[in-house]
């Protein structure tokens, strides 16, 4: 068993009695028929329809968890604030009070999001998971680099939009459609008919792909290059792997 400790995600906390009407009206998916022991990914766009921020959406006995880019967090936790209004909802930044693991090579039995008090382990992938849980309570060494993480995220075509991209793409330009992240038979939400015209009108002109990168060559998140531009990227054996938004 392989486990890295998690730091360039935050981690915000949605609660009251409408925490779910409330994500369910604000996000790309479907929240309000999301059960117990499952997860869903999720954006959070602009009136234009861009990505402000790429959730994976955990639920939890009191409310909901969303995981972000650390550097997200707070600024995105005051903004969708702004949109509680009347409504019974209360978010809070919880990155500093909570710990995150990725933790590989394992088989934990249980469904994909399970909750043992406060520790909750989510299944990603075979043999892939994460648990997040009180800094005090997950207390388990890590063994492995985050850098591990971040790659098998990236193989698995998951993007992860951070400060340098926000606001930069429509869902359907980091493939979001084609991993469940968006769910086209539910409401309405912002930015959701700039969403849906460019699924059913086939005006997406870029898209994001897993590329390679040599040794010496210098990438970072927001970078641009040839029409495209760097979502995320991690180093590995002999150079780097990339995700990243290019033309079609």
């Amino acid at each position: 068993m392989q486990r890295a400790r998690l730091s360039r995600y935050g981690l915000l906390s949605v609660t009251g009695g409408e925490a779910r009407a409330f994500l369910h009206a604000q996000l790309t998916n479907d929240i309000e028929h999301l059960a117990p022991d499952r997860w869903a990914l999720a954006g959070w766009c602009s009136a234009k329809g861009r990505l402000l921020a790429s959730f994976l959406v955990i639920p939890a006995p009191h409310g909901f968890f969303l995981q972000l880019a650390r550097d997200l967090a707070e600024p995105v936790a005051k903004r969708l604030a702004m949109f509680v209004l009347r409504a019974k909802v209360k978010i809070s930044d919880e990155s500093n009070a909570w710990a995150q693991h990725g933790v590989w090579d394992a088989e934990i039995p249980g469904p994909d999001v399970a909750w043992n008090g406060n520790i909750a382990t989510v299944r990603v992938e075979p043999r892939r998971y994460l648990q997040l849980g009180p800094a005090a309570e997950l207390r388990e060494a890590p063994n492995a680099d985050e850098v591990q993480w971040t790659l098998q995220e990236i193989r698995a075509g998951r993007p992860l939009i951070t400060r340098a991209t926000q606001d930069q793409f429509v869902p359907q330009m980091v493939n979001f459609e084609t991993i469940g992240g968006v769910d086209f038979q539910k409401g309405c939400y912002p930015g959701q008919e700039i969403v849906a015209r460019a699924q059913y009108r086939g005006q997406v002109k870029r898209r994001m792909v897993h590329a390679h990168a040599p040794a010496g060559v210098v990438l970072v998140p927001g970078q641009e290059f040839n029409g495209g531009m760097v979502v995320n990227v991690a180093p590995t054996d002999g150079g780097a792997e990339l995700l990243a938004v290019v033309p079609v």
